[in-house]
């Protein structure tokens, strides 16, 4: 099977606009996202899919492959589906531009289920809740699956409840934002409709759950940082330099 990783990507950002293109030891921070996935086995190929010609000139000056999309698109699902449409690919992996420090195994370990399961439409990762405060944490999104791995619901909310003086980092597991689809189903997911829990909770995920399709939970032990803000890429600049 064919499978190509996408990276979408735009300038705009409420709280760091222009992060993409922000200084990270010398190089823009979407190339450090792009040259750690290029090192993942399982892709046959990767590119970036951006609405702005500043990202796409960039990418291509450090020799990537980059792609123009609609400046329309309401989600980074929808930029994914618009370049998918126009693949030769079985597998599609979207890949965050915000995480610079992105572990590439971590991106064949969300890819191996749909390559061994034919039945399987769409993949993700989850890691252990390290603690209790992660636990709380309405930015940490945490996840519940069935015995069989495949997810039962995604929640900014502590999930299952944390009953008093049980919290133990085993039996808790927050989302990583790595999706692998099959690219049939990408194109039939972002033309689903929204639904109501998707809207409730502002996840994306919950609306294929909703409309009946499952999404396989691979756990990982790999950890990676979004850069949302400039405080967290100064925290990313700390750990590359090996201060944090």
């Amino acid at each position: 099977m064919r499978v190509v990783g996408i990276i979408p990507s735009r300038y705009g950002s409420s709280r760091f606009e222009g992060k993409a293109l922000a200084d990270l030891a010398g190089k823009p921070l979407v190339q450090h996202v792009y040259e750690r996935a290029s090192q993942a086995s399982v892709l046959d190929e990767l590119l970036v899919a951006t609405d702005d010609d500043r990202i796409f000139k960039a990418v291509t000056s450090f020799g990537g492959k980059a792609l123009m999309t609609s400046p329309h698109h309401a989600t980074g699902t929808d930029r994914l589906a618009e370049v998918a449409g126009s693949l030769e690919a079985d597998v599609i992996v979207n890949i965050q531009g915000d995480e610079p420090l992105i572990e590439p195994k971590a991106i064949e370990e969300a890819t191996r289920p749909l390559l061994a399961d034919p039945s399987i439409p769409m993949s993700t990762l989850m890691a252990d809740v390290a603690t209790e405060e992660e636990l709380m944490d309405p930015n940490l999104v945490k996840v519940v699956v069935d015995c069989d791995g495949f997810a039962m619901y995604f929640s900014r909310s502590p999930i299952p409840y944390p009953r008093a003086g049980t919290f133990n980092e085993s039996r808790y597991h927050h989302h990583i934002g790595l999706y692998v689809y099959r690219r049939e189903f990408l194109l039939t997911f972002s033309k689903l409709p929204r639904t109501p829990l998707e809207k409730q909770e502002r996840l994306e995920q919950l609306r294929v759950l909703e409309h009946g399709y499952r999404i396989r939970v691979v756990p990982t032990k790999y950890r990676s940082i979004s850069v949302d803000t400039p405080e967290d890429l100064e925290k990313v600049r700390l750990i590359m330099a090996g201060q944090c």
